[in-house]
């Protein structure tokens, strides 16, 4: 039988917030689907309803930690996928500062973005 393998051990940090990210990313994905689908249907959504919506303080708190998150969930999953598949020494550092700046720009971005939808900036 293969062994497993993970860049990551268990019970390590990185490790950690994968999992307690993909629960979070589940819920709130379940709630994005069912808003904006089943509630309002995707046809029908305006600028306007979503500059609504985000100007409610607990919808844009959703929204912006629904960024953070998946941002930070994808971007671990990727390095991680990366070190499985043995990336090392230069390319590794590379990588991560690739990576960490990619990060940090579609977070600030984003934030920006819902920050002027509602109306706070």
């Amino acid at each position: 039988m293969a062994e497993r393998y993970s860049s990551f051990s268990s019970g390590s940090l990185p490790w950690f917030l994968q999992r307690v990210t993909a629960a979070f990313l589940v819920v709130v994905l379940a709630f994005h689907f069912f808003l904006l689908h089943f509630v309002n249907h995707a046809s029908e959504v305006t600028f306007a309803q979503t500059t609504a919506r985000m100007e409610e303080w607990g919808y844009l708190l959703t929204m912006v930690l629904f960024l953070l998150t998946a941002t930070f969930h994808g971007v671990n999953g990727v390095y991680a996928a990366l070190l499985n598949q043995g990336l090392t020494g230069t390319k590794k550092r590379v990588v991560q500062v690739v990576l960490a700046v990619a990060a940090l720009a579609l977070a600030a971005q984003g934030t920006y973005v819902a920050l002027v939808m509602s109306g706070v900036m």
